[in-house]
């Protein structure tokens, strides 16, 4: 048998240490919301692969339309011959996508690579170059990326320098002391001092940010923002790469404000594990580009193409919008109530859009200093118990869960309970 260690050690001789892995775990098979090792251990995945198994591992209907586009073609770049899933898709994408008027949508690889060609989309639309951004969040690796992501460790360590005209806002979130009226303020600052309304393409944000801790924005906020983008000329980017596809019990987060933004940016659940992303957007602005501005080599392959059309059935056909509800009101309920138990480690500001669901570490019952170090045990002591976690957050100190919800009811409540044991384990240390 080949063990963890034995593969560890092969790891760490062949792949960059820049790459991190949370756990020191191989995975040799998955199925719906469990994992299993190559020692055979099994283990209740609360993380779905970072939010990219929404409907779960290997769904049954995303494998047969895998195994059925197999059959057909694995490439043939859709910039060379065009092929139908990506039609199909892109039709099914603008008429869900809570876009005002008619709608088109590219396909890309990464979630990355869609905040790219988002950032593209909105300079061309606009003639204007500048990007307005917001602490914690994160829209990926790359380097406009990185330009965006409000957090240095780890993302930007050594990689500068950034491209420019970039700019940045607080986000608001009541229980870091920022409020929506404190966002726009600075907004207000921002126009003041550092760049005129004119030269401002776009303003993205997560409208429940991932990395940076499962902070929803306001919903009143996002309203606000929404009117004075419109009063500047300005587009506004919702980054639904995590928060998206059912995770908060609609298909996009903004959808719960009544907000309609000009683009969306999408991957991680779109295509149920396949590498898939998009753009959605106004179809005025996404004609901006000229011919060839736009595309990738593997952009909307269509064994991915073909799986995202799968995913959207499932949410369909198995209420997964109506799950994520019930399912996020069953895991603040039971997180609530850990916080009641004094024989559990302190745990402060118990949120969640939906099944888009985080809490706190903290060093006192009622405090707020963050405890980075606890919820790193916890996250050890959750593996040891067989639960899968990853934490989040400027702090170190958030622990999200982004289980798959399409999770059976008996797997969900195993699941919290080595939660619980090992919140225990890791207080007790």
């Amino acid at each position: 048998m080949t063990t963890n260690k034995d593969l560890l050690t092969r790891r760490q001789a062949a792949v960059p240490r820049g790459v991190s892995t949370a756990h020191p775990v191989f995975a040799v098979r998955a199925e719906n919301a469990e994992i299993w090792d190559s020692e055979g251990k099994r283990y209740i995945d609360f993380v779905g692969g970072i939010g990219v198994q929404n409907t779960g591992h290997r769904h049954p209907k995303v494998v047969a339309a895998i195994e059925e586009a197999l059959k057909h073609s694995i490439h043939t770049a859709f910039q060379v011959t065009a092929y139908e899933s990506y039609i199909a898709l892109a039709e099914e994408l603008n008429a869900r996508a809570p876009i005002e008027g008619p709608a088109k949508t590219i396909f890309l690889s990464t979630g990355a690579e869609a905040v790219e060609n988002a950032v593209k989309i909105a300079r061309v639309a606009t003639g204007r170059p500048g990007i307005v951004a917001f602490t914690g969040g994160f829209h990926g690796r790359t380097f406009m990326g990185m330009a965006l992501t409000g957090k240095v460790a780890p993302y930007k360590i050594g990689f500068g320098p950034f491209p420019g005209d970039v700019y940045r806002l607080p986000f608001p979130a009541e229980s870091q002391g920022v409020s929506g009226a404190d966002a726009l303020d600075a907004l207000d600052h921002l126009f003041k001092f550092d760049i005129e309304t004119g030269r401002v393409a776009a303003i993205i944000l997560e409208p429940v940010q991932g990395e940076g801790g499962f902070y929803a924005a306001p919903f009143d906020f996002l309203r606000d923002l929404r009117a004075v983008c419109d009063k500047h000329g300005i587009l506004l980017i919702a980054d639904e790469i995590q928060s998206g596809f059912a995770r908060t019990g609609r298909l996009f987060a903004i959808e719960h404000s009544g907000v309609a933004p000009d683009l969306i940016t999408t991957a991680k659940s779109l295509a149920g594990g396949m590498p898939l992303s998009a753009v959605v957007g106004r179809a005025s602005v996404m004609d901006a580009a000229e011919p060839g501005g736009l595309g990738g080599t593997y952009a909307g392959n269509p064994l991915a193409c073909a799986a995202g059309l799968a995913v959207l059935k499932v949410i369909d056909e198995e209420g997964i919008l109506a799950r994520a509800t019930v399912l996020g009101e069953k895991l603040v309920a039971r997180l609530k109530s850990f916080q009641t138990k004094n024989d559990l480690p302190p745990i402060a500001d118990v949120r969640g859009l939906g099944a888009m669901v985080a809490f706190d570490l903290v060093k006192t019952r009622g405090g707020g200093e963050p405890d980075p170090e606890m919820a790193k045990r916890l996250i050890e002591a959750a593996r040891a118990n067989g639960l899968l976690l990853l934490g989040c957050g400027l702090y170190a100190n958030s622990i999200r869960i982004l289980v798959p919800l399409t999770v059976g009811d008996a797997t969900l409540e195993e699941g919290l309970a080595a939660l619980e044991r090992s919140l225990r384990a890791a207080g007790a240390v």
